[in-house]
């Protein structure tokens, strides 16, 4: 099987104050590896997708595989552990908790999980933070470090469960241009080195050009 994600005639409706059909019949396939992206203009349902593919939003019709298993009409825990699991989810804000050290911020999805013993999880986390090359961060509590080492935190975090998609709703969307520039390389770097599945929704142009696809949208459908 080649493909990490995909589905089948998703629609999804917004139901106030009127009936409004947001996605219409998206069928799209994510490749093992592939690195892609989501354009369209504001509106036009690009983050709606994003979180029925990231199991986030369970109302929609259709059908959605995760590694050639049907994941739609799980029940609530199963999904929890499934995305916990499998998907890594980096958003535009980082979503970090201030109090808490970058090492602390990054484990706290394994120790959710709980396949790892504390030590696993601890030297797992590290290990991740010194790819990123924030390693030298991990005892600095998350409040005390720029944005761009922020998100780099929440990739990492993103990445401590060894996912088998990183999905991205504009994640370089706060940043300046060497942070986002920082961003997008260590996404190429997942994608040659670890051989990650990632897609990312973005209004950035030039970074979507550097993806191997670009999935543009319009009126939620997907323009073929």
């Amino acid at each position: 099987m080649d493909h990490v994600l995909k589905t089948v005639n998703i629609n999804k409706y917004f139901r106030k104050p009127v009936d409004f059909h947001v996605l219409k019949d998206i069928n799209m396939e994510i490749k093992r590896g592939e690195f892609a992206s989501i354009m369209g203009k504001s509106g036009c349902g690009k983050s709606t997708l994003l979180y029925i593919l990231s199991t986030m939003d369970t109302d929609y019709s259709g059908e959605l595989f995760l590694n050639g298993g049907l994941i739609t009409g799980m029940k609530h825990e199963q999904l929890s552990y499934l995305r916990n699991k499998h998907i890594g989810f980096v958003f535009q804000f980082h979503y970090l908790l201030g109090e808490f050290s970058v090492l602390e911020n990054v484990m706290l999805p394994a120790r959710k999980l709980g396949d790892r013993s504390e030590p696993e999880i601890r030297k797992k986390a590290m290990d991740i933070l010194e790819m990123l090359n924030i390693g030298h961060l991990g005892n600095n509590l998350a409040r005390r470090i720029s944005g761009g080492e922020k998100q780099r935190v929440a990739i990492a975090r993103a990445l401590i469960n060894d996912p088998s998609i990183l999905m991205g709703d504009e994640p370089t969307g706060n940043l300046d241009s060497h942070n986002s520039a920082n961003v997008l390389s260590i996404f190429k770097k997942l994608k040659q080195e670890k051989g990650l599945s990632l897609l990312i929704v973005t209004h950035d142009e030039d970074f979507a050009r550097e993806t191997d696809r670009v999935i543009h949208m319009e009126d939620g459908m997907i323009l073929q």
